[in-house]
């Protein structure tokens, strides 16, 4: 009709739990309660049949005195003997609608269970759980045995799914059920992941996040190993800061930043880093790093080059003693 859909549930997880509660209601127990109930309502069917039989009594009583009313009645006084009359075929009419249903009853009555259907009902308590949770049934079987017991199910959808179960006996049974997850919440990245690559990346960049995370053998929303890409989209969809961000905001310095400061070339910035004579934080997995702000024991320009030429010739001159 190109309308569109007042409202739609989604059925696995209902199933789920229609079936256990299936599973859960055919056991022995509960039949065997079932049945001990059935036995209880044999034994007081005579004490019944007694009270009914009593009614149809009574009803055939009021029907004769009725007709015997009737029959005295003067022929000539024909208002008093419609009346009558009318009186008679009312009470005839109850005592055949008191003996229909007496009759009725005594039949009902008189349909007990047997001793075999009482052995096969015990038996199916202890086949059905089997046979409902066999994943070679097929669903086919399983909704013929859900229409064998189950007359019908109500769902109100609100905050939460209400199912409410009727049973062929007359049992009636609710569930309550929380909503389903959209497909987005089935491949949610777990919290406790999240809090972990926010610790991480407090001393690690990207790519060694994924690493620590593989090394700990956590998986992502999708059930996939972690790479930089999926630390990467965890950070910005969750709004995480950055290895870099995180150096930054701890004052760290560009290597374009600390040559200004320190009035020498970038390269020259690169060469102190290698050498160990500045103390670099690396914020990517390609090498590039942010530096701590200079200090007193920080080199400076052409100082740092004497000192390193004072150490060259020196390793020099010790090395042609050793040989002499």
């Amino acid at each position: 009709t190109g309308q569109p859909i007042c409202q739609s549930i989604h059925g696995a997880g209902l199933d789920q739990a229609v079936g256990d509660l299936l599973v859960e209601m055919v056991t022995p127990m509960t039949l065997e309660l079932a049945l001990q109930v059935q036995k209880e309502l044999e034994s007081r069917s005579a004490e019944h049949d007694a009270m009914r039989r009593q009614e149809v009594e009574r009803a055939r009583y009021e029907c004769d005195l009725a007709r015997r009313r009737y029959m005295q009645v003067d022929p000539d006084n024909r208002l008093v003997a419609d009346s009558l009359e009318a009186e008679w075929n009312e009470k005839l009419r109850a005592h055949e609608q008191a003996n229909d249903r007496y009759q009725k009853q005594r039949a009902d009555d008189a349909a007990g269970l047997t001793i075999k259907q009482r052995a096969d009902i015990m038996s199916l308590a202890m086949d059905f759980p089997r046979l409902w949770n066999d994943p070679r049934t097929p669903n086919r079987e399983r909704k013929r045995m859900a229409r064998l017991l189950i007359t019908d199910v109500t769902l109100l959808k609100g905050a939460e799914i209400t199912a409410q179960i009727r049973f062929n006996g007359g049992t009636t049974h609710t569930l309550h059920l929380g909503l389903p997850k959209q497909s987005w919440e089935l491949h949610q990245t777990p919290s406790a992941v999240v809090e972990l690559v926010d610790q991480l990346l407090e001393h690690h960049a990207d790519a060694e996040v994924a690493q620590q995370l593989n090394g700990q053998g956590m998986q992502s929303g999708w059930g996939h190993e972690f790479n930089q890409s999926i630390v990467r989209r965890i950070r910005e969809q969750y709004h995480l800061q950055s290895r870099y961000e995180r150096l930054r905001a701890r004052g760290l310095l560009t290597k374009q930043e600390i040559a200004e400061r320190l009035n020498v070339q970038p390269d020259t910035i690169k060469k102190w880093r290698r050498a160990g004579l500045l103390r670099a934080h690396p914020f990517t997995g390609r090498g590039e790093c942010l530096f701590e702000i200079p200090d007193a024991t920080s080199p400076v320009k052409h100082r740092h080059q004497g000192k390193r030429a004072a150490l060259s010739a020196a390793s020099k001159v010790s090395s042609n003693r050793s040989g002499v």
